[in-house]
């Protein structure tokens, strides 16, 4: 009976201990998204106190980037028009976690948002507009659309529209690429978006998309209509970058209500040969 009785008495000892454990932990406490609203030709930059270390967006039809040459602005943009709401998880350098509710609309009310915290609304700030180019990259558009063709085999068609890229060059921070838009055929061409963007080359169904995009500083040239039986060029100046290992450069060029799409494939030993724009 002794036996018995120090056994019970240990045994309700034991629940009593487990009880207590589970009264001392505290209750999750659940962190509030903040709604973010984004559209498909304008840019939404979010500026957070600390570097960014950790991007995640739950579907490809959001598209984010790391502003050049800086560590804490993320720049935002809807990848297509009236998408499904989806959400957005940034991370910075001091340990934060900021999630977003990501929804599309036409006309975003701000573009400019400075997070100082994560649980507190945001700021709108001024960001250097890069939609102002300085005189001397406008220049350097002009030359390189009046440059001849210093490359050949980047090219693809459909449907009598052609995408080449006639040239690459390269002049301090800029990258210049020469684009040659082509329509043999009797139907005009109506650009929706020529757009770049970095992808993985090959990209496993259960891993995070990594696609960015690389954002313009400057266009010369007319890339809104490409006109039937016509041929055009133009300029696309970006910030200067390279490509890293297993990924590479995309252009793509879509047709407005229509099926003529486009796509250039870009890769990094054909980026590091550009030429040198005097």
């Amino acid at each position: 009976m002794k036996k018995i009785s120090a056994v019970m008495t240990g045994v309700f000892l034991m629940l009593f201990i487990l009880k207590g454990l589970a009264q001392s932990v505290a209750p999750a406490k659940p962190v509030n998204s903040y709604p973010l609203a984004v559209t498909f030709n304008k840019t939404t930059n979010l500026v957070f106190p600390y570097a960014i270390k950790s991007v995640d967006r739950g579907s490809r039809d959001i598209l984010v980037q790391k502003a050049i040459g800086v560590e804490n602005i993320l720049q935002v943009k809807a990848g297509k028009q009236g998408f499904t709401e989806t959400n957005l998880t940034v991370v910075t350098a001091d340990g934060s976690l900021y999630p977003y509710l990501v929804s599309y609309t036409d006309s975003p009310v701000n573009l400019n948002l400075l997070f100082s915290n994560p649980q507190v609304s945001p700021e709108t700030v001024a960001v250097f507009d890069k939609d102002s180019p300085t005189d001397e990259i406008a220049l350097r558009s002009k030359k390189v659309i009046a440059r001849e063709r210093t490359l050949k085999g980047a090219s693809d068609h459909k449907y009598d529209i052609v995408l080449d890229m006639k040239g690459l060059f390269v002049h301090g921070g800029e990258m210049y690429f020469q684009l040659a838009l082509q329509n043999n055929s009797a139907i005009d061409y109506d650009v929706q978006s020529l757009r770049f963007f970095i992808r993985d080359q090959k990209k496993s169904k259960r891993t995070a998309s990594q696609e960015v995009e690389v954002m313009p500083d400057y266009r010369l040239g007319n890339a809104d209509i490409i006109s039937h039986l016509s041929e055009q060029t133009i300029c696309i100046a970006v910030p200067k970058f390279t490509i890293p290992d297993k990924k590479y450069l995309a252009i793509e060029l879509m047709e407005k209500n229509g099926g003529r799409h486009l796509s250039l494939y870009i890769r990094n030993k054909q980026l590091v040969r550009a030429g040198q724009l005097f």
